[in-house]
């Protein structure tokens, strides 16, 4: 024995398999297959003569649904309400096309922000604002001082 808690496999024997194992697992295995290929053959003439099926379509569901079943589903039954099997495969008729993209909570609020701004846009062209009346009062004082100085003009000239 090696000394010390790792063992090394540098300079140790080599282990070959036997040529007459390798022979013997290979005709083992071809056996197998025969066996398999006979035993189907069997039940698929025996499903052909009874003409009922439902036994054997049973067993089918129930080996298949264990093969599914993955970890412990499979021995046992899981009812987990917040766990939601999503389908895979949908049909092209099933995806409605007039469906809006779903956006994401950035978009939204970025298309809020351009409503509200085209909003604020229409009501200050108006003059429904309190921008706008404040921008409206101060040319209209505007207007009267050059008015004014207008008529000063006027008078100078005279």
């Amino acid at each position: 024995m090696p000394r010390g808690k790792y063992v090394n496999h540098k300079g140790r024997n080599r282990n070959f398999t036997n040529p007459e194992e390798l022979e013997a697992q290979r005709k083992k295995d071809e056996e197998e297959k025969k066996w398999r290929k006979t035993r189907e053959q069997d039940s698929d003439e025996d499903e052909d003569e009874d003409g009922d099926g439902e036994e054997n379509d049973s067993d089918e569901s129930e080996s298949e649904e264990e093969e599914n079943a993955k970890g412990a589903a499979g021995v046992i039954q899981i009812q987990n309400p917040n766990r939601v099997a999503k389908k895979s495969h949908r049909k092209v008729e099933e995806v409605a096309e007039d469906d809006e993209p779903q956006l994401t909570r950035r978009e939204k609020e970025e298309l809020e922000k351009q409503r509200a701004a085209a909003a604020y846009q229409k009501r200050h062209a108006e003059g429904k604002t309190a921008q706008a009346k404040a921008d409206l009062a101060r040319l209209a004082i505007i207007k009267q001082h050059r008015a004014e100085a207008a008529a000063r003009r006027e008078a100078e000239k005279k």
